[in-house]
């Protein structure tokens, strides 16, 4: 496919040691030699591909001397979007990369879409679908463990596996179709109901193999929305910092400090919580104290892990007791935090309301049990042998409602083969269960549907 030549800062905006300014295209070569002027005054057309030149940007029309910069030159089709690709290192700042681009799109270049660069990539057969949305999910990630699934599904991973099952789809279609238009040769292998049963019973196990890394694939891709909450001045404020590893909250003696929902996203052995420090649940007529309290009430119900924090020095009260019952049914940790101070709870009645919960006991003041509670919610939703490593991770929505429709049809399918259905009708749900895979990486997808994803990427990348 033909396309223009588009430019972009694929840098952040603001002050840096150094910005970048992208373009690609078949004019890119051309635009860039018309404002560079190189050591030696030689054409960027003619220097080696991969290499990286010193010079001036200068602007032709007034001959003024506008950044000092560095160029890569990068020839296609070995570079990221299979197109001659040229990167303008400038100093980092407002003023001076925004000369050199709108420089650039004056001798010729458009300014790029978001995403339009790893659209390109796709477009131009570099990467498949499934590999540029990991683009923005490596950009995107929080933990360690987050990036290397990312990293997994962008080496290609993910879509060598869907490759392969399509392959073994497609290869049942294939004997079906010579089945059927060449029903008079003998040496042609009949495809039975019964071979056709085995081979979609391997697809689907793969199928719910991928499904059952979803749930952890997209804690890592998004966080889990983990909520604290407890009575005024239990220290929820202070459990906060100890997982942020910094003051973020304020944290005094008196109750009903927090009048507001507090928002930080921290690291806990590798998954990312979206970590919500609530106003304390209680009755109170401080009508300021009340919204905060609504509000808690409110991402109490969105969350994924509820963290409850008891005070180990005051007896429970009837307000823990409702605090417990508001979150029957849900992944919750009970805190028993202030063990530092002379002990006014009742341990047996908390081990008795904490039921099927994990309880882990803290003192906040002296740091301790901090490690005991991050090792708690780690294994409560990383158990087993399922390792980040592991490149069929499945992290993202729109794979996983893909994958949920290719398993009804392939169920469909052996359902059918179980009952007799003639071959050639069976072969209609294996079918779309080939095209549902092929929508992961890109191979069925709908024009407006790769516009949508690529619209979500940012400028320049």
């Amino acid at each position: 496919m033909e396309f223009d030549t588009i430019a972009a800062i694929s840098t952040p905006m603001g002050e840096g040691a150094i910005a970048i300014v992208r373009l690609s295209g078949d004019e890119a070569f051309a635009i860039a030699d018309r404002v560079f002027k190189g050591m030696g005054g030689k054409q960027l057309q003619t220097v080696p591909s991969h290499t990286i030149h010193y010079g001036h940007i200068v602007d032709p029309a007034t001959d003024t001397s506008l950044e000092e910069v560095m160029v890569s030159v990068m020839k296609g089709p070995k570079t990221f979007t299979r197109e001659d690709v040229i990167e303008i290192n400038c100093h980092g700042g407002l003023v001076s990369v925004n000369q050199v681009l709108q420089l650039i799109l004056r001798q010729g270049a458009r300014i790029a879409e978001p995403g339009e660069f790893t659209k390109r990539a796709f477009l131009n057969g570099r990467i498949d679908l499934s590999q540029a949305e990991a683009v923005m999910d490596m950009i995107r990630a929080k933990t360690d463990r987050a990036m290397s699934v990312a990293m997994g599904q962008m080496e290609g991973k993910l879509s060598r596996l869907v490759q392969s099952l399509r392959q073994e789809i497609l290869e049942i279609l294939a004997q079906v179709e010579v089945n059927i238009d060449y029903p008079e040769y003998d040496d042609v292998e009949e495809m039975t109901l019964s071979m056709m049963m085995e081979k979609s019973t391997y697809v689907k196990g793969q199928i719910e193999r991928l499904l059952q890394t979803s749930e952890q694939g997209k804690i890592l891709r998004e966080g889990l929305s983990t909520v604290i909450i407890g009575r005024p001045n239990v220290g929820k404020s202070s459990l906060l910092n100890s997982l942020v590893h910094e003051n973020k909250a304020i944290v005094t003696d008196v109750p009903g400090t927090t009048r507001d929902v507090i928002e930080e996203y921290v690291n806990v052995r590798g998954v990312p919580l979206k970590l919500v420090d609530t106003a304390g649940i209680r009755e109170t007529e401080d009508i300021v104290e009340r919204i905060g309290v609504e509000r808690s009430r409110k991402v109490l119900k969105e969350a994924d892990l509820i963290l409850l924090v008891l005070n180990y020095g005051e007896v429970l009260s009837e307000e823990d007791r409702r605090l417990f019952e508001a979150v029957k049914g849900m992944d919750t940790i009970v805190i028993v935090n202030k063990t530092d101070l002379s002990q006014s709870l009742n341990m047996d009645e908390v081990k008795e309301l904490t039921a099927h919960h994990r309880l882990v006991t803290t003192s906040l003041l002296k740091e301790q049990g901090v490690d005991e509670l991050e090792e708690a919610i780690a294994s409560l939703f990383f158990t087993g042998s399922l390792e980040a490593a592991d490149g069929t991770y499945v992290s993202n929505n729109r794979h996983i409602a893909l994958l949920h429709q290719a398993l009804a049809s392939i169920d469909e399918a052996i359902m059918g083969a179980e009952m007799g259905t003639p071959v050639d009708m069976v072969q209609i749900d294996l079918r779309r269960t080939w095209e549902t895979l092929g929508e992961i990486n890109g191979d069925t997808v709908q024009e407006s549907l790769i516009d949508q994803l690529f619209s979500q990427f940012c400028l320049g990348k």
